[in-house]
């Protein structure tokens, strides 16, 4: 009985220890986002919000490779349109609901020998326009993020485009109708401003 007891605190000890630091990789990632942005400088940074980390939006998904490599025009905030294919469909489940994103590959960023693995996934949900960003947020992969047909994603890393700090200057994709997600994703960046 000692020896099951024993066995059953470092259990919950490194249970405890795996979520704790889970959590406090995603508060560096986090905190090194918002020192580092790129638009955002200054005491504004003060006006970044995120959720409380949680480790139930970090889920694993399938992908399904697309069927085509067909090219279209994604519409901007602004007055230019990007190009980008459907590299693939992702499924999951979230707060028990069965969902599916497309994850998108950039036509422009693939002749960049930086960028040519990036994969953008775009997405809405029932928070959007309201404690998250009224045009949608995003979530960067790589290609190689996909491993025997699965793909991670961790929406407590979604944030915002740079239109939501800035209006009239960039050109940020508009997140299709097909990646629009009929569940809050309570996870990652909140609506930029006062709260």
């Amino acid at each position: 009985m000692k020896y099951v007891f024993s066995l059953l605190l470092t259990f919950c000890a490194y249970h405890s220890f795996a979520q704790s630091s889970y959590q406090d990789s995603i508060n560096s990632y986090i905190k090194n986002y918002i020192t580092t942005h790129e638009v955002v400088k200054g005491d504004d940074r003060k006006q970044m919000h995120f959720f409380d980390v949680n480790e139930k939006y970090r889920v694993t998904a399938k992908f399904e490779k697309a069927q085509t490599d067909q090219w279209f025009e994604m519409p901007t905030s602004g007055r230019i349109k990007k190009v980008f294919r459907v590299y693939g469909v992702l499924s999951f489940k979230i707060n028990d609901t069965l969902v599916k994103l497309n994850l998108y590959q950039s036509q422009g960023l693939m002749s960049n020998d930086q960028y040519k693995n990036y994969l953008f996934l775009p997405f809405t949900d029932a928070t959007t326009g309201a404690e998250t960003y009224e045009s949608g947020r995003y979530i960067d992969l790589q290609t190689s993020d996909i491993k025997n047909n699965e793909v991670v994603i961790d929406f407590n890393k979604a944030y915002n485009p740079y239109c939501a700090y800035v209006s009239g200057v960039y050109n940020c994709p508009i997140p299709p109708a097909a990646n629009h997600l009929p569940v809050a994703i309570l996870a990652g960046e909140m609506v930029y401003g006062k709260h």
